[in-house]
């Protein structure tokens, strides 16, 4: 059995058409990140989000990694993003490669993927020892050279409140 280049340029041509919803993600993204502090402050981080298609193109994998402004890195992981035909649904599992734990990111408790026009949003019980037990994720200003990540906490996962704001560009590096 020959095995295959585990990245490639283009999505498989037998793989779900919904796999290009994700698409966006594809290439190397450089992003200045702020972060809400409990005292209403904001805080800023930097980084960099590098999204390719694996496994012969059937899949979408993403890497997220987060530095401080001492260069520290403090959030490391990847979602892995594929779409399941027979109960058309996403699913989407994050990596946290600091903590060693996967989060289901689409659970069908929260209605899984909802893409609205030009977004796409997502909620999800946070994971372990997080700070509120809600997350909720939506992709905004969507281009072929910017998209905003805009990250919203919740108590009760019904009155929202925004945390972070994730604006991201394409990066020829």
């Amino acid at each position: 059995m020959m095995q295959h280049e585990q990245r490639v340029e283009k999505p498989n041509p037998n793989a779900p058409a919904e796999l290009s919803r994700f698409a966006f993600l594809i290439g190397r993204w450089k992003f200045d990140a702020k972060f809400k502090l409990p005292d209403g402050e904001w805080q800023t981080f930097h980084g960099t989000w590098l999204g390719h298609y694996i496994l012969d193109g059937y899949a979408i994998a993403d890497e997220y990694r987060m530095i401080d402004s001492s260069g520290e890195l403090i959030v490391f992981g990847m979602n892995f993003r594929i779409y399941d035909s027979a109960k058309q649904v996403w699913n989407i599992k994050w990596l946290n490669a600091l903590e060693g734990t996967w989060t289901d990111l689409t659970s069908e408790q929260f209605g899984g993927a909802r893409f609205d026009g030009q977004s796409v949003s997502y909620a999800f019980k946070a994971e372990r020892g997080a700070r509120w037990p809600f997350t909720r994720a939506t992709y905004t200003n969507i281009s072929e050279s910017h998209f905003t990540w805009r990250g919203e906490k919740s108590e009760d996962s019904k009155t929202w409140t925004e945390f972070m704001v994730v604006e991201c560009y394409r990066s020829a590096e």
